[in-house]
């Protein structure tokens, strides 16, 4: 005699199944910054793409298991080609895929006995900061817009946070991608993290570098013409890479400075003064702590270069 399982139950245990599997893996952010998205993903693998193209202005990003995601990276390229060219170029959006992607994987978490365990970023690059579009889309095809920024797969939430503290409007390029490698560098606190969330951190607490052999990274470039998509990698991604850990370690040393200054004020100085309020009348104020100097022209670019908004040259058209 077959035992009755109610649906109530039935959806519970494929969405704690999902979860569980997404929270394994590593978590992945996008971000917008003054010429566009930028999106990375912690990914050694040269050939296996978490990050790719989708049309000319829109993009995709994935974690999860890797024959699932490519699946309906294959299937999105097709569903905005064959739009494209029955309608219009323009009848592409990020939003239109963003639904699309929430059907599908809706109708797989319902019908199927084992939902899909990815979870997908459709993003697209609008003419002005203002017009971008930033869409999450969860195994069971939920889908949320995502002003600003993303973290999406394993720790999500805590890379987001993490994020959130780092994202401001109008970041150039190497700031965004300084404040994603943060995020993603962020010590794991809880406990059911993955080998590879563990493997983030050195043992003790403290996060490791990610250098660029083990990151993907790429860009949807406002300033392009046509299509926007445009990877990162090489000496510009290590260039990139030295930037961002330039202007944190500069951060950091101002802060440290300007804590200094504070504890050095009128107040330390009572320490040395010894019995001074028995000699008479109290002497002139100290002069105010020295400011920390400002940023000079050695400090990393805030804002795109004139030939493009991240530097790279543009072949001619």
């Amino acid at each position: 005699m077959p035992f009755y399982v109610s649906p109530e139950q039935i959806m519970r245990d494929k969405a704690d199944y999902a979860a569980s599997r997404i929270a394994r893996i590593r978590s992945c952010v996008a971000l917008q910054y003054t010429g566009g998205i930028l999106m990375v993903a912690p990914n050694p693998s040269t050939s296996r793409h978490k990050i790719s193209e989708l049309y000319d202005r829109i993009a995709f990003a994935a974690g999860g298991r890797y024959n699932e995601y490519e699946a309906l990276r294959k299937a999105g390229v097709t569903y905005a080609d064959v739009t494209g060219y029955q309608f219009d170029r323009r009848d592409v959006t990020g939003l239109g895929l963003a639904n699309w992607y929430a059907q599908t994987l809706g109708t797989i978490f319902t019908d199927s006995t084992k939902p899909y365990e990815v979870e997908i970023v459709v993003a697209e690059v609008g003419m002005t900061p203002d017009n971008d579009q930033i869409y999450r889309i969860t195994f069971d095809g939920s889908v949320s817009d995502e002003p600003g920024f993303v973290a999406f797969g394993g720790q999500a939430d805590q890379v987001s946070a993490r994020l959130k503290e780092r994202f401001h409007d109008g970041m150039s390029l190497a700031e965004a991608l300084g404040a994603a490698l943060d995020a993603l560098t962020a010590p794991n606190t809880n406990n059911q993290g993955s080998a590879g969330a563990s493997a983030s951190a050195a043992g003790n607490g403290q996060p490791a570098e990610l250098t660029a052999d083990q990151l993907e990274v790429a860009i949807l470039d406002r300033a392009r013409a046509h299509r926007t998509f445009r990877r990162l990698r090489g000496p510009r991604l290590e260039e990139l890479l030295a930037e961002s850990r330039a202007a944190a370690a500069s951060s950091d040393s101002d802060s440290s400075d300007s804590g200094a200054g504070s504890a050095s004020g009128p107040g330390s100085g009572d320490a040395g003064s010894g019995s001074g309020d028995s000699s008479g009348p109290a002497g002139p104020s100290a002069p105010p702590a020295p400011s920390a100097p400002s940023a000079g022209p050695d400090e990393p670019p805030t804002g795109p270069t004139a030939g493009g908004s991240d530097g790279i040259p543009r072949p001619p058209l």
